[in-house]
């Protein structure tokens, strides 16, 4: 076995000691490497040193170059002409249009349906008079005729009594004759009688035949007022029965249906073999060249009108439909106002009626259209685009190519325009391009209609100068 050396004589560890040349070489290995880092950071001064110092004398020895003179902003913009008058803006609704004249057409009689109108389906167009339903008429054809016979027999009976009033009035006439004839000969036989030459007894028989002759005309005339009477009980037949033969030829016109004008179909409820009674609904229709459109305007937009003219009636309306992209315009005019305040859509509602007699689309109930209507009327205003309107109350107008702010009242708005009156003339040039830094003395370019080109490659909202050469 191996086994460690030690030294005989001593039980301490022998102390390790190193070669005394390499602590001097680190040393100078690390100085040499700190000079280096010195020697670099002086190389980069003297080289930013020289840049700077060669920079300063390129600047100082360059040549002068002439400067463009500074160019004021010219902005191109867009005018008008002023222009005042009396201005009235348009009031912008929605509305719904309605049928201006329906009726529901029931049953008049009652029967069988035994013809129909082929246009009798919802949405069909009949004309005025046409008949839409038709109803047997046998039962009513023969009240008619039974009318009309019993008419007939009465008066005959009429003519009958008549004549037997006829034959009474000479009754009465003979009746006075005989008794005129009768007291002539009672006086008579009194005469004779105060002379002595009739005797009592005749005078009696004489006194008779009068009283008899008296009893026969009351009777005579009584017999007159009787058939008389009778005349007048026959003429109240007469006119029972004629109104009663007119009921039955009503009933029989009655059995059909007709339109009362020319009309589109809302419903119908009738067909062939179908058996309907008095009152059923049968048809319902609306006229299709009546029509008109309810819209509601606020509270205020009625008070505006009601105060320039005292009523909204007879107030021209203009009513648009669209049908895709396409408007549709029709003239209406406002004939009455809603019974009651639309409390729940803020306002009032107009009824104003449609005239589309000459319109090349037919209207139909419960289209949802545009209303247009004048508004109250501003006196000498002028009628201004929103983008003219500056702040709360500033206009600019161009004089020799710089703008100039005039204050304005603001009047009403009138779709994409303002009215608007204020310090301003007939005939000035007013801006109406929006610029951000339209001020007092800005200098613009008037480029519309008829106004100076651009030139080319140039922009079209401004134009800037360069503010020094290059």
């Amino acid at each position: 076995m191996l086994q460690s050396l030690k030294p005989e004589n001593s039980q301490q560890p022998i102390p390790e000691v190193l070669p005394p040349e390499r602590e001097p070489k680190r040393r100078r290995r690390k100085f040499g490497l700190v000079l280096r880092a010195l020697l670099q950071v002086l190389l980069a001064f003297a080289i930013l040193f020289g840049a700077v110092k060669g920079m300063n004398v390129l600047i100082a020895t360059k040549p002068d170059v002439p400067k463009r003179p500074v160019q004021e902003k010219s902005y191109a913009v867009e005018t008008i002409a002023l222009v005042r008058e009396d201005h009235a803006p348009q009031i912008g609704v929605f509305g719904e249009t309605a049928a201006g004249r329906e009726v529901e057409l029931r049953a008049l009689v009652a029967g069988e349906v035994v013809e129909i109108h082929p246009n009798l389906k919802a949405g069909g167009a009949v004309a005025k008079g046409a008949i839409l339903v038709a109803i047997d008429r046998f039962d009513y054809e023969g009240a008619v005729t039974e009318a009309e016979a019993n008419l007939a027999e009465a008066k005959a009976v009429l003519v009958e009594s008549e004549g037997r009033v006829e034959l009474e009035k000479g009754n009465v006439v003979r009746a006075q004759e005989q008794l005129e004839f009768a007291r002539k000969d009672l006086l008579r036989a009194e005469q004779l009688q105060g002379r002595g030459t009739v005797t009592e007894q005749t005078l009696d028989t004489r006194k008779l035949l009068v009283s008899q002759r008296q009893q026969t005309l009351e009777q005579a005339k009584n017999s007159l007022a009787l058939e008389e009477a009778r005349v007048v009980q026959q003429n109240a037949a007469i006119k029972r029965l004629e109104w009663r033969l007119q009921n039955a030829k009503r009933q029989v016109e009655n059995t059909v249906l007709k339109a009362p004008f020319d009309a589109i179909v809302r419903s119908e409820a009738a067909e062939p073999g179908r058996l309907v009674s008095v009152n059923d609904a049968v048809v319902s229709l609306y006229n299709s060249d009546a029509f008109e459109v309810r819209f509601t305007l606020s509270d205020n937009q009625y008070g505006r009108l009601l105060a320039e003219t005292g009523t909204v009636v007879g107030r021209p309306v203009e009513v648009t439909w669209y049908l895709g992209n396409e408007p549709v315009t029709y003239p209406a005019e406002v004939t009455r106002i809603g019974a009651d305040v639309a409390s729940s859509r803020g306002g009032v509602e107009l009824i104003a009626s449609i005239d589309a007699s000459e319109a090349t689309v037919p209207l139909r109930p419960g289209a949802f259209v545009e209303v247009t209507l004048s508004d109250r009327t501003y006196p000498d205003s002028f009628r201004i685009p929103e983008t003219a309107f500056y702040g709360s109350g500033i206009v600019y107008v161009v004089k020799d190519g710089r703008l100039e702010p005039r204050e304005v009242t603001a009047l009403s708005i009138d779709d994409g325009y303002i009215l608007v009156r204020g310090a301003l003339d007939d005939g000035e040039t007013l801006l109406i391009t929006r610029i951000p830094e339209a001020g007092a003395g800005l200098l613009v370019r008037d480029v519309s209609a008829g106004g100076a080109e651009e030139p080319s490659g140039s922009p079209t909202a401004e134009t800037a100068s360069t503010g020094s050469g290059q």
